[in-house]
């Protein structure tokens, strides 16, 4: 006598070998996948103060979180790969479990493929999920110090594959990055401010808005101070003469060389100098600071960072073979923001002077980004045809092919550059005519 349909589900008791096997595989993949669950959570969760408890006293267990939380990609990728291997090898296991366990003649293969399906769901969300989440969530730093030690492990038996997921996601994340950053440019921040322009805004914040706009896009060698007008005091002077020295050139920070600026050994605070005023002899090279380098290509809003990070005011500027360009300081950095900042570096009267409403000259030193603020004139013509150079004078030199003498105009667009004084290595005083575009 045949059993009934409605019992052919169970007629299986008497389980296969191969089903018991696939049933304890599967119940070691749920625990694990529970675990990786538990563990992201928990890892995750800890809050400063639970991490500072972790560092002090926190034995071995806890250096062990912290490690693993020095690299939070390569532990979440760890984590990620050995839970969905987990899930994966429990998606194909239960193929065998339903195919032992149920017989085919009791439901038709959709239904079979219904019961495997929403099962093994089930089982994955509540045991590999739900559950342990809610167990971790209840304390976080015990299951943290309890899975680092497995976490480790399996950082290391998966390092190849968690390098690669790391490393891609790393490319697609700077790929979208640079693609969002390319939607807006500059030009039209800068167009967007003069849209919102109205009686309230003030044609200072209106200018501070606008440098800020534009700083990202400004490099170090646009702003800095060049190697030619650089004061720099040497090793071998005496303490005396260093005295003697500080006086005359009334700086507050000076960097300090070895026979040639291309050796800057370090820099010099004035203030740690003042208590050994009254010391014959002293040795003053032991109150030098490590100097700060940086490349000409930095980006403004990046080395302003770095200041804040390094807590200090001054950087020597090196180009691509190594050799020293000039020093740039935090003033220099944030002038480019609020506009001219009165400091030790400044020359007001060498700076430039005003001849009339249209009419300026200044130093063939002058950077560009001071002759647009003092101009107040957009430097985008300027942008287009500079080159290299970051002064008038370079850009002069950029314009000509060579150093134009005395008298020589250059004209650009509605702007005459008229030399007022040059030699045979550099341009060394220009007039600056602005015309008024609907006459030009």
């Amino acid at each position: 006598m045949e059993p009934p349909p409605s019992l052919s589900l169970l007629t299986t008791f008497a389980l296969q070998p191969s089903t018991i096997l696939a049933l304890s595989v599967i119940g070691a993949m749920l625990v694990i996948s529970a675990a990786m669950s538990a563990s992201e959570v928990s890892l995750f969760a800890l809050s400063p103060t639970q991490l500072r408890d972790l560092k002090e006293r926190g034995g071995t267990s806890g250096q062990r979180v912290l490690d693993l939380l020095a690299k939070p990609r390569r532990l979440l990728a760890t984590i990620l790969i050995t839970s969905n291997l987990m899930n994966m090898g429990t998606v194909i296991l239960s193929t065998v479990v339903v195919r032992d366990l149920v017989t085919p003649s009791g439901l038709s293969g959709f239904a079979l493929v219904g019961v495997q399906v929403l099962t093994i769901a089930f089982l994955i969300v509540l045991i590999g999920e739900v559950l342990p989440k809610v167990y971790a969530t209840a304390d976080p730093v015990r299951v943290a110090r309890n899975m680092s030690g497995p976490l480790l492990t399996l950082r290391w038996v998966f390092r190849p594959l968690s390098e690669a997921l790391v490393r891609s996601t790393t490319f697609i994340e700077k790929r979208f990055q640079k693609r969002s950053t390319q939607n807006i440019s500059v030009d039209t921040l800068g167009h967007a401010l003069d849209l919102t322009k109205d009686a309230s805004t003030t044609a200072e914040e209106q200018r501070i808005l606008r440098g800020i706009v534009k700083f990202g896009d400004i490099e170090v060698r646009q702003v800095m101070r060049p190697r030619t007008e650089m004061v720099t005091f040497d090793k071998g002077i005496s303490f005396e003469e260093l005295l003697v020295a500080i006086v005359d050139s009334g700086f507050s920070r000076v960097p300090i060389t070895d026979g040639t600026p291309d050796k800057v050994i370090g820099v010099l605070y004035i203030k740690d100098v003042l208590p050994h005023l009254r010391k014959t002899g002293f040795d003053w090279h032991t109150l030098l600071r490590a100097a700060y380098f940086v490349p000409e290509s930095k980006k403004l809003d990046d080395l302003l960072k770095e200041f804040q990070y390094e807590k200090t005011h001054l950087a020597v500027v090196v180009d691509e073979y190594g050799g020293v360009s000039g020093i740039i300081t935090m003033e220099d950095v944030i002038e480019e923001i609020v506009g001219d900042i009165t400091d030790e570096y400044d020359d007001e009267n060498l700076f430039y002077s005003k001849l009339d409403d249209h009419t300026w000259i200044f130093e063939g030193r002058t950077a560009l980004t001071d002759l647009y603020r003092v101009m107040g004139i957009d430097g985008k013509l300027f942008e287009e045809n500079k080159g290299d150079s970051g002064t008038l004078g370079g850009f002069i030199l950029e314009l000509t092919g060579r150093i134009p003498k005395k008298g020589e105009r250059v004209d650009l667009h509605d702007l005459t550059f008229v030399v007022e004084a040059s030699d045979n290595k550099r341009i060394r005083r220009v007039k600056v005519i602005q015309h008024d575009e609907a006459a030009s």
